[in-house]
C-alpha cells in the first residue's frame, strides 16, 4: 500500500543521549496520528527530523513514495511539511493578513504589498475555517488562544499537506478548544495528513484515527485508536501501570485541629482591575485548590499574595500574627514560596545549569566572604536530583536541555528547598507528561503530609478534584465560593466558576 508519508529506521544522538532509535512509521492522507509520549521519550526530536530542522543521523522519510532529503525547514515546507510549535512565531506589532502571509505577500512589480488582495485572500483563507476576523487587526491584541488558530492557517495558507500540531490546546479556552477540533477536522477533510503531538489523553479519542507511542526513543507501539484505552496508554508511555494518577486519597491531617485555626490567611486583598475582595484561609497539612476560568484573576491574585504587584488593601496572618508582605524578598523571609505557571520565561534560568537553578534560591547556604563552596553546592544539587527523580545525565547540564516535565520538577525543588511553610503552586503539570505528573502529585501530597501547606492553582478539574481537599473558586476577579470534598462535583464548581452559582441554589431550593 502506497502512504503519503513514511519514516524508516531514524537515528538521531546527541552528547550523552540516543534521542531516536530506528523509528519508522507511515501517515496517510486525511489521517491524524496522535504521537504520544513521556517528556524526553524522543517526540521533538523524531518532529524535528520529519519538518527539517535537524537531520538524522541515519534513516530515510518518503513522501509520495519518493525519498526526501530537507537541509532546512524551509526545504521541508517547501514539500509541504509544516509544523505549528507550542511557542507562537507571530509577529504581535504586524497585522493578522502579514502574519498569515508573511514573505508571501501579493506585491508590486516595485515591491509594493497588495493590501486588497492580501485582505482578500487572508478572508479567504479565515473564512474556509469559520474564523471572522479583521485582517488588518494587529496580532498582539488577540487573546493566545486566537494566535494559535492563526498560527495554524499560517501553515496550510503555505501549502502544508503533512502538519505537524505539537501541544496546540495548551493555551486555548474551552471554546477555542472547540474550534480547534473543528479546525482539525475540516484539515481532515481537505486531504491533509496530521501529526498531533498532546498530553491531553481525552483530545487523542476525539481527534486521532491511530495512536503511536514511543519511549527513550524507541517506537513502542501503534494501533488504530478503537483498539486503546487510557490505561494501556498511559503503561505503554510510562513502561509500567499507573492504576491512580493521583494516588491514594488522604485525609487533611489537622482534622483534630477543632479550633479551626488558619497558619495563613488573606483579608480583604484587593487590587486596582486585578481582583477585589480576596479572603481565605488555609491550615497545616491542607492542600487547597483553586478553580476558575481563565481571566478568573487566579494567577494575579497568587502574584499579589507575594507581593510581586501593588495591592490597595489587603492584610496576611501567618499562625495568628499579622505579617507585612510588600515584595516577593519579604514573602520568601516569611517562608511562602510561589511557582510560577510560566517557568520558562520567569521560572528558571533556562541557560544555566541544573546545578545552580536547584541552589540558586538558597545560595547564601554554599558561599561566604568572597567565594562559593562548589563541593557542597554540587552534593546538595546531586542530592536534589535524586530525590525529585530529575532524569538527566549530570548536574551540569543547561536546563534548557530537559524535557518540560524534568524542568517542572526543577523548579518544584528549587524552590522546596528554602523549606517553605507555604507553597503556592501555579498550573503544577501544564505541559507535563503522565509519567511526571504522577511524580508531582506525589512530592505535592507528601510535602503536605509533612505539615505543610499548598495553595495550588490549576485549570485543570480532574487534577484539583484528585488531589486537593478543599476548593476555591473565583470569577472576574473574585472568590464566589468554597467546596468541600464531601461535596464537590464539576458541575457545582462550573458554575461557581461561571458566577451562575445562584441558578444552582434556586434549582436545589
Amino acid at each position: 500500500m502506497l502512504h503519503f508519508l513514511r519514516v524508516e529506521g531514524l537515528f538521531k544522538a546527541y552528547p550523552g543521549v540516543q534521542a531516536v532509535n530506528d523509528i519508522g512509521f507511515t501517515l496517510d492522507r486525511k489521517e491524524v496520528l496522535a504521537l504520544l509520549g513521556e517528556n524526553g521519550a524522543g517526540k521533538s526530536t523524531l518532529t524535528k527530523l520529519i519538518c527539517g530542522t535537524e537531520k538524522p543521523d541515519k534513516g530515510k522519510i518518503f513522501i509520495d513514495d519518493r525519498e526526501v532529503y530537507f537541509d532546512s525547514a524551509f526545504d521541508a515546507m517547501k514539500l509541504g511539511v509544516n509544523m505549528v510549535h507550542q511557542e507562537l512565531s507571530m509577529v504581535g506589532d504586524m497585522s493578522v493578513a502579514e502574519n498569515i502571509f508573511i514573505n508571501r505577500q501579493p506585491v508590486t512589480r516595485s515591491g509594493r504589498i497588495k493590501w486588497k488582495e492580501l485582505y482578500d485572500a487572508t478572508r479567504k483563507i479565515m473564512g474556509k475555517f469559520n474564523l471572522d476576523i479583521d485582517p488588518g487587526t494587529i496580532v498582539r491584541k488577540l487573546p493566545m488562544g486566537t494566535q494559535q488558530l492563526l498560527e495554524i492557517l499560517k501553515a496550510v495558507s503555505a501549502g502544508a499537506k503533512i502538519l505537524i500540531l505539537d501541544e496546540p490546546t495548551s493555551s486555548l479556552t474551552i471554546d477555542q478548544i472547540d474550534l480547534l477540533f473543528d479546525l482539525v477536522d475540516t484539515l481532515k477533510r481537505e486531504g491533509i495528513a496530521i501529526i498531533y503531538i498532546t498530553h491531553k489523553l481525552n483530545e487523542v479519542f476525539r481527534l486521532a484515527d491511530r495512536v503511536m507511542v514511543i519511549r527513550d526513543g524507541w517506537h513502542i507501539h501503534t494501533a488504530p485508536v478503537a483498539d486503546m484505552s487510557v490505561n494501556k496508554i498511559v503503561s505503554l508511555m510510562v513502561g509500567r501501570e499507573i492504576k491512580n494518577l493521583y494516588g491514594e486519597a488522604r485525609a487533611i491531617r489537622n482534622q483534630n485541629n477543632s479550633d479551626g485555626a488558619y497558619c495563613f490567611e488573606v483579608r480583604g486583598m484587593t487590587a486596582k482591575d486585578l481582583y477585589s475582595d480576596i479572603s481565605f484561609g488555609i491550615k497545616k497539612g491542607e492542600i487547597l485548590g483553586v478553580a476558575g476560568l481563565i481571566g478568573a484573576g487566579r494567577s494575579e491574585m497568587a502574584l499579589g499574595i507575594v507581593g510581586a504587584h501593588k495591592r490597595t488593601s489587603g492584610s496576611f496572618y501567618k499562625d495568628g500574627k499579622p505579617i507585612s508582605i510588600k515584595n516577593p524578598r519579604d514573602a520568601i523571609r516569611r517562608k511562602i514560596a510561589y511557582l510560577t505557571e510560566d517557568r520558562k520565561s520567569l521560572g528558571l534560568y533556562l541557560n544555566y545549569s541544573i546545578a545552580l537553578n536547584l541552589c540558586c534560591n538558597k545560595l547564601t547556604a554554599f558561599s561566604g566572604p568572597g567565594f562559593v563552596d562548589k563541593r557542597r553546592l554540587a552534593q546538595y544539587a546531586s542530592e536534589q536530583v535524586r530525590l525529585f527523580n530529575i532524569r538527566t545525565p549530570s548536574i551540569d547540564q543547561k536546563v534548557n536541555n530537559l524535557s518540560g516535565g524534568n524542568q517542572q520538577k526543577c523548579l518544584i525543588a528549587a524552590w522546596m528547598g528554602v523549606d517553605p511553610d507555604i507553597l503556592i503552586v501555579d498550573e503544577p503539570t501544564r505541559g507535563v507528561d503522565v509519567g511526571a505528573k504522577s511524580e508531582i502529585y506525589r512530592i505535592i501530597k507528601d510535602y503536605a503530609d509533612a505539615d505543610k501547606s499548598v495553595l495550588l492553582i490549576s485549570s485543570e478539574l480532574p487534577e484539583l478534584l484528585g488531589i486537593c481537599d478543599r476548593i476555591m473558586v473565583m470569577h472576574n476577579g473574585r472568590v464566589t465560593g468554597f467546596v468541600d470534598k464531601n461535596a464537590w462535583s464539576e458541575e457545582i464548581i462550573m458554575h461557581y466558576a461561571t458566577g451562575t452559582a445562584e441558578e444552582l441554589e434556586k434549582a436545589d431550593a
